[in-house]
């Protein structure tokens, strides 16, 4: 590794189309040789033995923190979980300083946070794989679970198309990112002034990608292969009338899930606000795999933190 460029996992294009496939399928290799065992077993080989990772959390988190540290316990290594009131991060210290002495100590670092911009200083001074694991501007973590669930339940993404509902927020960007990369259109249907960041939607379209926006939700689900929403209100942000009134006709019901493909799957990357975004009858019904789609953060992210740590290659 001290040799090599060192592998940031901050979005999906950097790694690139090869990694991200080969990420992909050792997260199903990893997963079927586990069927049966005990969650704590550690896998055979033992691929992370004796790395470290250190967590560091400035936001709240279940799937993330959860998943990250039992992917290190599988994987054979170790995780120190922190949160930023517990570092001197907290108190003052620059970004910088903290990668400078967090590389000395541990073998990767995974933040989860609020500025996109922090996530790229902690990498630009780091000489450790960083992790995204949640900025405001992206999810490439999350949406690698997304992927790695449409694989298993329709065999693959190439030629899918996804309808997401809602805001357009750091979930749209990456699955955006993820259709312009694996060949799947994006339908995205949000109310006007919800859109995502056009330069998001402008590089997908320059790479290729099918992005569509619209203000009608029905036109989006429209013999859709996926659909995809999120909470309305995310972490931090103020929870608005305005803003609820203008999302109620982007609530997934049953009655919209009955204009995708018969077999289209719901996800939602949770937590979900039952019957706001999503009613209790779509999150419980049939085409839901949201917690099938929860325990593959765990199985996609073994992938990611062998990729960042050289023990996976395309």
């Amino acid at each position: 590794m001290s040799n090599s460029p060192i592998r940031h996992f901050l979005d999906l294009t950097t790694p690139g189309v090869p990694a991200i496939k080969a990420m992909l399928a050792e997260a199903r290799r990893r997963k079927d040789a586990r069927k049966g065992q005990p969650k704590g077993r550690v896998d055979p080989d033992r691929p992370l033995d004796g790395h470290v990772l250190a967590s560091i959390f400035e936001k709240p988190s279940t799937r993330t923190r959860v998943s990250f540290d039992m992917a290190m316990r599988q994987l054979g290594g170790s995780t120190l979980t922190l949160s930023s009131s517990e570092l001197q991060l907290g108190r003052g210290e620059t970004i910088a300083d903290t990668a400078q002495v967090l590389s000395r100590m541990v073998d990767a670092i995974m933040i989860r946070t609020s500025a996109h911009a922090k996530i790229e200083e902690l990498a630009a001074y780091a000489s450790v794989p960083v992790v995204n694991g949640l900025t405001d501007f992206n999810h490439p973590c999350q949406v690698m679970a997304d992927l790695l669930t449409v694989e298993e339940k329709l065999g693959g993404v190439e030629g899918t198309t996804w309808a997401w509902l809602g805001d357009g927020n750091n979930m749209t960007h990456s699955i955006i990112e993820a259709g312009s990369l694996l060949g799947f259109t994006v339908r995205v249907a949000v109310p006007e002034g919800y859109d995502p960041e056009p330069a998001v939607i402008e590089a997908a379209r320059k790479a290729g990608g099918k992005v569509e926006l619209l203000r009608d939700p029905r036109a989006a689900v429209e013999g859709a292969d996926v659909v995809v929403t999120d909470t309305w209100v995310s972490m931090g942000q103020a929870d608005s009338e305005a803003k609820m009134a203008a999302m109620m006709p982007y609530q997934v019901t049953a009655e919209l899930m009955a204009l995708a493909r018969k077999e289209a799957i719901f996800l939602h990357c949770l937590p979900a606000h039952r019957d706001e975004e999503a009613t209790s009858e779509v999150i419980d019904g049939p085409q839901s795999v949201v917690f099938d789609e929860a325990e593959n953060r765990l199985h996609a992210q073994k992938a990611v933190l062998l990729w960042c740590l050289g023990r996976l290659n395309p």
